[in-house]
């Protein structure tokens, strides 16, 4: 991976939804880890997250801002330990912010502030089936970024789980940005590659934190 003949180059994988590879540097990921670490204590920490139908994701989940529970948000972690939800900072808002910028465009930044971050911990044998992010009441771009094992993140259409969908391989510190006519296109994991990520990251696993403005 580090010795390519051909460096990654950002595509736009549909209209409105962006790759942009190696965008959060070596330092930039180690702090972002190291932050992900923090908040996946308890209380209000990293979770198991049960459906209403009784199943529960592979992907493990911890909540900043706004505490998302299928298919809901709330002020606590209603469907676990009870407690306050974690706050979002102001910093990860910024960084939102300029993803959005570097990838979209200036013009695609949302006027209200970033307030909510789920992020998502895959070990080898996590998945993620297709949804759609559609709980919030605001259509501001989502900020996807990746830290540790390579991912294949599925993005699909707005109308089916199904394809039309164009396969993407996300790396450390990729980030993934989706907004306007695909802000509400399918999307899952459906597979992570163990033991893929950067050596000097210290990361076994994936982690997906993904940026969203609530409208709430």
């Amino acid at each position: 991976m580090e010795e390519e003949l051909f460096g990654r180059e950002r595509a736009q994988v549909a209209p409105g939804a962006v790759h942009v590879p190696d965008w959060l540097d070596g330092d930039r990921q180690r702090a972002l880890l190291t932050a992900c670490r923090d908040w996946a204590r308890p209380p209000a920490g990293l979770r198991t997250v049960r459906t209403p139908g009784g199943g529960t994701m592979t992907a493990r989940q911890v909540c900043l801002g706004w505490h998302w529970y299928p298919y809901a948000y709330a002020r606590t972690v209603v469907d676990g330990d009870g407690s306050p939800v974690k706050p979002f900072p102001d910093w990860l808002g910024v960084l939102g912010r300029r993803a959005v910028s570097d990838a979209l465009g200036p013009d695609a930044v949302p006027a209200a502030p970033y307030d909510i971050a789920l992020i998502n911990f895959y070990d080898g044998d996590a998945r993620m089936g297709m949804h759609r992010d559609g709980d919030e009441r605001a259509d501001a771009p989502v900020v996807s970024l990746s830290l540790g094992d390579t991912c294949v993140f599925r993005f699909g259409n707005t109308a089916t789980r199904g394809r039309p969908y164009t396969d993407v391989e996300l790396r450390s510190g990729d980030l993934f940005v989706f907004g306007g006519p695909s802000r509400s296109a399918y999307h899952g994991v459906p597979r992570v590659r163990p033991g893929t990520g950067p050596a000097g990251l210290g990361l076994a696993g994936r982690l997906n934190i993904t940026l969203r403005v609530s409208g709430l």
